[in-house]
């Protein structure tokens, strides 16, 4: 006999960084797993020290860290932790990042500037990740930075379903805030067969986040629209095109999105405006300023946790939306 024999069990381990913990739990709660206690610290110079308590050798890792603020620690963290399980000698490392920091920067709009997506997803690479898995990217492009597997999760189905058990859709219209979520509002119309609007906006390319909305094109007059973007960062962009709606007659205003980023003015933003409901899911941590009644947060742990299942056991995670569609 030459050789030896092993049982082959397959073996996972769910690891997270210090970014949002609380999405990592729920995940390893749907998985009836624990996440592996880690040690992480902050030397006094603000160098990231990481430790995993448990042995990762030979096994199916995923390491869990969502791009929240501060996002440049939180993605230097990350590296740190995928180095150190590559130096454990784990058999796989799965990178779940269900907010992808820097996915605004996908493309040169002029001369001299940075595709900073291209380059977190290098950095993922080279130091160890073998497969992405994220939620409801900026761009679908993102997915080709990424030398390896990328498994794109939608939020979609979450919150479409969510809005159409609350309003009544006979008079419900989707609404795109601009012309690059229009693709995105086409699919929430057909899962709700609702109408389509598109507010038409330009935005200001010297200044960030100063957008002037300009005319709403199609029927809102009386009608309750939701406002469908992947992301709401400092509230502009939304806020002004819930003004341009009821300016244009509509009843009511209901505004989702994946990923409620919601830095600076976006507290204020979001108390003052006339919108009855914001619905985010829980990719990124809700600031505690925004603890509001018209704030509503929906798990995508599921989601995840069913995701990750299928790649560990070498399943679809396509099928998870095939089934949904």
């Amino acid at each position: 006999m030459t050789g030896i024999k092993t049982t082959g069990e397959k073996k996972l381990m769910l690891f997270s960084g210090r970014a949002h913990p609380e999405l990592a739990e729920e995940v390893a709660q749907q998985l009836g797993i624990s996440v592996v206690p880690t040690k992480a610290f902050d030397f006094a110079n603000g160098e990231i020290y990481v430790r995993f308590q448990e042995s990762a050798r030979g096994a199916d890792c995923f390491l869990m860290q969502s791009h929240t603020a501060p996002i440049n620690k939180w993605i230097m963290e990350q590296l740190i932790m995928i180095d150190a399980l590559k130096r454990a000698s784990a058999r796989s490392i799965t990178v779940i990042v269900p907010f992808y920091g820097y996915a605004r920067q996908d493309k040169k709009h002029r001369g001299r500037e940075p595709i900073s997506a291209r380059m977190i997803a290098d950095l993922l690479r080279s130091a160890g990740a073998d497969r992405i898995l994220t939620v409801d990217l900026h761009t679908d492009q993102i997915q080709g930075f990424f030398d390896g597997p990328v498994d794109h999760l939608f939020a979609l189905p979450i919150l479409a379903d969510y809005v159409g058990e609350k309003v009544d859709r006979s008079k419900l219209t989707v609404v795109s805030p601009d012309a690059g979520r229009v693709r995105v509002a086409d699919r929430w119309a057909d899962r709700l067969g609702a109408p389509l609007a598109i507010v038409h906006k330009r935005r200001d390319p010297d200044v960030a986040n100063q957008v002037t909305v300009h005319e709403v094109v199609g029927s809102v007059e009386g009608r309750v629209c939701v406002l469908v973007d992947d992301m709401i960062d400092t509230g502009g962009t939304i806020c002004a095109a819930a003004d341009a709606l009821f300016a244009n007659g509509a009843e009511d205003v209901m505004v989702t999105a994946t990923h409620g980023v919601l830095s600076g003015p976006a507290a204020d933003r979001l108390k003052n405006s006339k919108v009855s409901e914001f619905v985010f899911t829980n990719t990124l941590p809700t600031p505690g300023e925004l603890d509001l009644d018209k704030i509503t947060v929906l798990s995508m742990a599921p989601t995840i946790a069913r995701a990750v299942r299928e790649v560990f056991e070498d399943g679809s995670v396509t099928s998870l939306f095939e089934e949904q569609a």
